[in-house]
This record gives structure tokens, sequence and C-alpha cells, in this order.
């Protein structure tokens, strides 16, 4: 019971303990986990069940079930350049070239495989949940949570802020610029996406840092999450990232393109503080500057 997850709450009027849950944001499939699979309900120290009455003052601690790697996801020992870490929150650097998640074709050597290991080896009872994904050809700041109801609700209702640096071909004009343009799925791809009229809402500020002789090195604040949203937009506006062949950028000087998430702004879901980690910009990155 000790390496269970365990949150406390304290009632504030009377209520059933199911609706106190609710709105402490326990959702319903985290209920059905809790009596199927292994977590308890307590009520100033006694199991109760959802129906119990509370009255004000009652102390409730939600112990939540064990968590399983999930099938297929093989732990697998590896470097992780770990930021931040406490009981919910883990925050990594991703170098790049590596991929976030395991596919068919990539089973192993992934952020995923690494965290799965570490978790193992530190006893930390989760399965592996990732709140920000990257590309694998991107760098920079990867956020996961160590227990599915954090996930759930840093998911649905999270304050999140993610800053990204790139380094883009010719020289922007417009020193501050915000792209709101769709980005949908382009017809003759499965992978490659493109600004069209149907596609889903899309919209990234886009500050420059310094101009180069042949490059701009700009900052990107993300509105949304879509798919290749930076590099979507930033070859929108004519200025594709360096080594982005996917959307126009040349390879000649950098084999991957450069975009690394260089800050995260998040609240943290206990404690509701704003907590900021910063990724300094990768070697690879750097000699395109210099």
């Amino acid at each position: 019971m000790c390496n269970q997850f365990t949150l406390t709450f304290k009632a504030t009027e009377q209520i059933l303990l199911r609706e106190a849950l609710a709105s402490w944001g326990i959702s319903k499939r985290s209920l059905t986990s809790i009596k199927f699979d292994g977590g308890t309900l307590l009520v100033n120290g006694q199991v109760k069940t959802v129906r119990h009455p509370l009255a004000i003052g009652d102390v409730v601690t939600v112990l939540f079930p064990l968590e399983e790697v999930s099938e297929g996801l093989i732990r697998q020992k590896g470097p992780l350049d770990i930021v931040y870490e406490d009981d919910v929150l883990f925050i990594v650097n991703k170098q790049p070239g590596q991929s976030t998640i395991p596919s068919r074709e990539h089973p192993s050597g992934t952020l995923a495989n690494f965290v799965a290991y570490y978790y193992e080896q530190m006893s930390i009872p989760s399965t592996v949940h990732i709140l920000t994904r990257l590309d694998k050809d991107t760098s920079g700041l990867v956020c996961l949570v160590k227990n599915r109801h954090i996930h759930h609700i840093m998911s649905h209702n999270h304050v999140m802020n993610k800053t990204y640096e790139a380094i883009v071909h010719g020289k922007v004009s417009d020193d501050c610029q915000e792209i709101i343009a769709p980005i949908g799925r382009k017809s003759s791809s499965i992978i490659e996406r493109e600004v069209r009229e149907d596609g889903h809402f899309a919209h990234t500020d886009v500050d420059v840092i310094r101009h180069h002789a042949n490059f701009s090195h700009v900052k990107c604040l993300l509105h949304t999450g879509r798919t290749h949203q930076i590099r979507v937009h930033l070859a929108h506006i004519g200025h594709p990232i360096v080594g982005d062949d996917l959307y126009g950028g040349s390879v000649a000087q950098i084999s991957r393109q450069a975009l690394h998430c260089a800050s995260v702004d998040i609240k943290h879901p206990l404690t509701g503080k704003m907590l900021t980690f910063t990724s300094p910009m990768p070697e690879d990155m750097k000699n395109l500057l210099s």
C-alpha cells in the first residue's frame, strides 16, 4: 500500500462521497478502476463506498490502484536527462533523433522505453504517461506524469505554455507575428500536414531573436498543439525550418529540423504553483548560428 499513489481531501459540506470525488476531479473511470483494480476509498481512516455520506471536516483518502506497464512496452536501460521530478511530474530533456514512443518499426530505444526501465528501478508504480510529445528529430523538453488520474486532469484542464526555438531559412521580415492558419493532413500523404481551409484551428506566435546571414533564429509560442504545427506554419509564411526537408528546408548543413523545445511553463496539478523549466540549445543548432 505504501507504493500506491494517494490523494487526501477534506470535506467542506455534507455530501455523498461520490459527489465529493467528482467535485475533486476524480473521474468515473478512475472510480471504476479504484473499485475493481485494487484501489481504496477511506473516510477518516475507514474503508467506505461511494454512497457514504460525508460530514463537514471528514478526511477522505483516495488510494489509486498500482499501474502496470503497457503491454508491448519494452523496459530498456538507457540515458535520461532528467530536468525535474516529484511525486507526480517527470520532466526530461529529449535528444534529437530519439522517438518519444515506440512504433511497430522501432519498438525499442525510445524515450518511453527508457522511462519504463527507470520507473521499474525506482519502484514507481506507474506506466508511462506522456503529456507532451516531440517529433523524433525535435529536441528539448518532454513532460510526463506518474499517474493515470493526474494525466486525465492535466489533459483536460491544464495550464501550460511551450516555447520553441527554431532556425529558419531567410530573413523573417516581421519581428513579431501571429500565425493563425488551420492545419490538416495533406491528401496525398499520411504523414505530411498543410494549411488548408478544412483543417483544425492552429495558432502560433513567432518572434525573431536574431537575424543571421542566411537564417533567422526565431522563438515560437504554441497556443494549440496540432501535428507538425510549427513546421507547417513557418513553411506557410515562406521560412521553412533548416533541415526540415519534409516542408522545404535544406539538409545541407544539418540533418534534422532545427527545432528545439526550449522552455515549458506548467501549473503543478496538486500545488497550483507555476513552474518553469528550460533546456539549452543542442550543439548541432548552435553550430548553425556560429
